[in-house]
């Protein structure tokens, strides 16, 4: 075996969607040495916790995907919450790796990070430069934070130290391991719960909110999964040299994206709900259009490989496996 396959690698935020999806990557590329904890094992707020953590067991790689998540009613409700413990789990997580001497780390950011209003498809350089969304601001503040931090530590330390800190900001995320939960879930899960419970309930028709014609990119998470470990493996002076020392975070989107009645549409198909779908236009409409410039990260060599089709026909199954 060779040793870069047996590397130590702690993939914190093991249980989420994002984190078992880089689990599994590894582990399909034959990485055998993956260090895990639940939140019950290691609170990563806790200072004390994390440093005891990386003490004793001196992981060489981390992949920092462990986060507080939740659509726009959590964020709006909970925000002290959010913007908390988000910053406390990144400032732990990443002063603990380097005084640890963590070689290479990464960090999962969020497309939120970017203007309300930035220009569409939103590039790498559109951060800072203008207002956020108001309803997720401070999760939003947190994860700024964490690409801050790793280029703060790489660039104090990079060349002392040998520390290679890298930040990749995922589109909007679906797939196995989502929450499907009725008031907290995001877009798509939401909308597959819906329609699988109308189809259940022989509804004739789904009313979604809005008008239907905001746009919106997704990426099935294990194409996100992927492109997280390629960009980890790539040779550190090609990643250096596709980025800025204090603009060093690139983007990880689909490619295009679609409008919300298209993508109910799709939903409904892969659900195999063959009712109406109706419109409700007194609910907002939210952004008109989301979508990531993932230029960065192609020309690097990385595209995705699952379509939105079968990317929800997925998400359904895993759906069904975990309402059992």
């Amino acid at each position: 075996m060779s040793s870069r396959l047996n590397q130590k690698i702690y993939v914190a935020g093991h249980r989420g969607m994002v984190g078992s999806a880089i689990v599994r990557k590894l582990k399909a590329k034959g990485y055998s040495n993956i260090v895990t904890r639940t939140h019950a094992e290691l609170d990563l707020t806790n200072q004390a916790a994390v440093k005891t953590f990386f003490e004793q067991e001196k992981p060489e790689h981390v992949y920092l995907a462990a986060a507080k998540v939740g659509g726009i009613h959590a964020n709006n409700t909970f925000p002290a919450e959010f913007i908390y413990q988000n910053l406390m789990m990144e400032a732990n997580v990443i002063h603990q790796a380097f005084v640890s001497g963590v070689q290479k780390l990464l960090f999962l950011g969020s497309s939120c990070i970017y203007p309300k209003l930035a220009p569409q498809p939103m590039t790498e350089n559109a951060l800072l430069t203008g207002k956020l969304e108001p309803t997720n601001e401070p999760y939003a503040i947190a994860k700024i934070a964490g690409i801050k931090l790793c280029e703060s530590y790489n660039r104090q330390y990079g060349k002392s130290h040998g520390i290679d800190y890298r930040s990749v900001m995922p589109t909007n995320l679906y797939g196995p391991g989502d929450n499907y939960h009725p008031e907290n879930s995001h877009v798509i899960p939401a909308l597959i719960r819906r329609f699988h419970e109308a189809k259940i309930a022989g509804l004739p028709e789904v009313v979604i909110w809005g008008s239907g014609t905001p746009k919106r990119e997704f990426l099935y998470v294990d194409d996100m999964a992927a492109a997280s470990v390629f960009v980890m493996e790539l040779d550190k002076s090609r990643y250096d040299s596709n980025v800025e020392p204090m603009e060093s975070h690139i983007n990880v989107g689909f490619g295009s994206d679609v409008t919300i009645l298209e993508l109910a549409q799709a939903v409904a198909k892969a659900v195999g709900y063959e009712g109406s779908i109706g419109l409700d236009s007194s609910k907002p409409d939210g952004a008109p259009r989301k979508w990531m410039d993932s230029t960065r990260l192609n020309q690097l060599g990385w595209k995705p490989l699952v379509g939105l089709h079968e990317g929800l026909a997925l998400a359904y199954a895993d759906m069904k496996v975990q309402s059992k």
